[in-house]
Parts: structure tokens; C-alpha cells; sequence
């Protein structure tokens, strides 16, 4: 299936078949990896899966949304902690309830999902003022809000990607509206459910065209070992960007010990439920500081629709405001490449700002 008047998306097993498939995830080495047991006291322990890429001085915080593995992140990955490691320092972990992380049968909620990563902040020393650079997209906006309330002198700058202060949808409730944007309440195919939820992500023509990712290359990106040797000694392209979505998404759902369907019911109570007032947003934006904020929204988003991400604007009045013209829910995948330079910019702007 496709969106009309584009070509029929790839079967299932034709990506599986497809010569790049073993090579999806790109084996880019962290520099400290590890799991964490997290929420001791908050009805824990809960083991929170987490990787440093790069040791450079500017350290970046990057997390996912809705069932989103730390891979998702590979393309910045790849930018900020191998291209250019020397410079930056990127923390990627697994929320709770997917990839390496536990993923325990109980309410989550963004406020405890918060205090998971500043638990793995702690570990790892990240403590200092102004020293975070925490980006958030979708769910991962929401957790990210959550930290900014908790610890809000130690963010150097908050984007909230694609995100929400509250999901509201009329008559409808949010839980059932969610659900069936992730392919939850309708029972469906694999094949079917990574196909729809495609178009809620990324625009069709996006998804029509071929792949046009930047691979890493083994030998030249640092610490990247090579792809598996039914790959070829060089990491390939797919034939279009749905392919290589596909493929994420199926190395994914395809591993029980990353994907279960508890640990997305868990995630998306937690993402229903959020809920910050203006009142709680200004707070946001006076503590961290409107000129070290930055919200991003497209206008073509069909996950979190746009109105969620002008109501961000409008209250906090962040020092970066930008509604994307025809772009998707992803923005780090649709647009890799504008998406790193953009925030490369602004992260060397936000480390220049010296609080009065």
C-alpha cells in the first residue's frame, strides 16, 4: 500500500531480502555505554539502557519518541558524536519500555521518564550549570518538559521537536486518538501498521523518493565498524526512503527483546496523559530562558498536529520559533540534514549566552 498516486510501498519480504538489510543499524561504537538501575525508590528498579557518543565538551542530550529505540537517533548520532566527537558529547538511552531498557507492566508517566534520564545524568557526572543541551521529539518533547521543570539551571538549551503540552483532540479521546495513530486499536499486518504509520510520520512524497541517506563510511567516519559481510565492506542504499524507514521499523517489531506491545501501551498512558499549563510553560521559559529555547513544528504533521506546536510559541515565546512549511512528525529523518545544521548553529549560539 502507498499513499494515492505514488508507487506501492515494498512488501515485507522484499526488504528483508533487500541486499542493505543487514546493514540498517550502522555499528557506530559509543564511547561509554551501560544500563543503569533507575527509580529505586519509585518503584524500581528499572534498568535504563544508555550510550555517550563523542567526548567532546558540548554535551547534547537527545530523546526519542513513542517507542523510538536509540538507533533512531543514528543519523544524528553519527553528526554530533562521530563526525564530530571531538567537539561534541551525545547521551542517547532507551526510555522504559523499549530497546535494551526494562520495560515493566505499570502507569508510566513523562515525570518519571524525566527523572529516569536525569538518574542517568547523575551517573554518568553530567551535573554542571548550563551544561545540557536536551532535544526532545514527540514523547520525547514531553519528557523533555518534564526535566526542564526539575533541573531547569542546568539546561544550556531545550528544543521540543514535534511535540505537545497536551494532546487534545475534541469529543475524542486522546488514548483511543493515539492508538490509532500508532496502528494499536485496528488489528493489522506488520506490514500494514509500518506502512500507515509511515504517513503519519513523513510526508508521501518523501517516503516515494529513493533513499538519500549519508552513510557512514568504515574507515573514514570514526569509530564505525563495517556493515555484516553479506552487506559488503561498505554500508548501501535502499531504493527509497520508505525502504530504509522499513527497515528500521522491522529490525525493530522483529526483536522481542526490543519491541513489546506492553511496553508500547505503557509508553503511549504516559504520552495521553501529559499535560502542562501555560502557567507551567511560562515557568519553563522564565527558568531556563526563553533565548536558550527553540520549538519546531511542520505544517504537514500528522502525529502531533500543528496547532500543539503554536500553542508552544505562542505561550513561551522561545528565542527560536520555526513552523516548517510541508514538513512531516520527523524532521531528523525526513530532513537530516537541514535538521543537524539547524541545531548545530543554535548550539554554538547557546553556548555562547552567559546568564546575567
Amino acid at each position: 500500500m502507498a499513499s494515492a498516486g505514488y508507487p506501492a510501498f515494498p512488501s515485507t519480504e522484499e526488504t528483508l531480502k533487500h541486499p542493505a538489510y543487514p546493514g540498517t543499524i550502522w555499528a557506530l561504537e559509543p564511547h561509554q555505554k551501560g544500563k543503569l538501575p533507575v527509580a529505586k525508590d519509585r518503584g524500581g528498579p528499572v534498568n535504563i539502557a544508555w550510550e555517550v557518543h563523542g567526548d567532546g565538551p558540548i554535551k547534547l542530550v537527545l530523546i526519542m519518541g513513542l517507542v523510538g529505540a536509540l538507533t533512531s537517533w543514528q543519523r544524528q548520532t553519527k553528526y554530533f558524536g562521530h563526525d564530530r566527537g571531538d567537539k561534541y558529547s551525545v547521551l542517547l538511552i532507551d526510555n522504559r519500555g523499549i530497546g535494551g531498557s526494562d520495560k515493566p507492566l505499570s502507569r508510566y508517566s513523562t515525570s518519571e521518564m524525566a527523572l529516569d534520564v536525569i538518574e542517568v545524568l547523575e551517573h554518568i557526572g553530567w551535573t554542571s550549570d548550563r551544561q545540557l543541551n536536551v532535544a526532545g521529539i514527540s514523547m520525547g518533547g514531553m519528557i523533555a518538559q518534564e526535566m526542564a521543570m526539575r533541573i531547569p539551571k542546568r539546561l544550556q538549551s531545550l528544543s521540543l521537536l514535534c511535540t505537545s503540552a497536551g494532546l487534545t483532540q475534541g469529543a475524542k479521546g486522546v488514548f483511543e486518538t493515539l492508538s490509532e495513530r500508532v496502528g494499536f486499536i485496528i488489528p493489522k499486518s506488520m506490514e500494514r501498521n509500518i506502512s500507515d504509520t509511515g504517513l503519519q510520520l513523513f510526508t508521501p512524497e518523501w517516503l516515494a523518493a529513493p533513499d538519500s541517506e549519508i552513510l557512514p563510511e568504515p574507515g573514514v567516519t570514526p569509530r564505525c565498524g563495517p556493515p555484516p559481510p553479506e552487506v559488503g565492506p561498505a554500508y548501501r542504499l535502499f531504493d527509497s526512503n520508505f525502504q530504509r524507514f522499513q527497515a528500521q521499523e522491522l529490525t525493530k517489531r522483529l526483536d522481542p527483546d526490543t519491541f513489546t506491545t506492553g511496553g508500547l501501551m505503557c509508553q503511549l498512558t504516559a504520552a495521553g496523559l501529559h499535560r502542562k499549563s501555560d502557567e507551567q510553560l511560562r515557568q519553563i521559559a522564565d527558568t531556563v530562558g526563553r533565548e536558550r529555547i527553540l520549538v519546531m513544528h511542520g505544517t504537514r504533521d500528522n502525529m502531533i498536529k500543528l496547532h500543539n506546536g503554536e500553542r508552544l510559541i505562542q505561550v513561551m515565546r522561545p528565542g527560536v520559533g520555526l513552523i516548517e512549511d510541508g514538513m512531516g512528525h520527523a524532521p531528523p529523518m525526513e530532513r537530516a540534514q537541514w535538521f543537524n545544521s539547524v541545531l548545530e548553529e543554535r548550539l554554538g549560539m547557546w553556548t555562547k549566552i552567559v546568564d546575567e
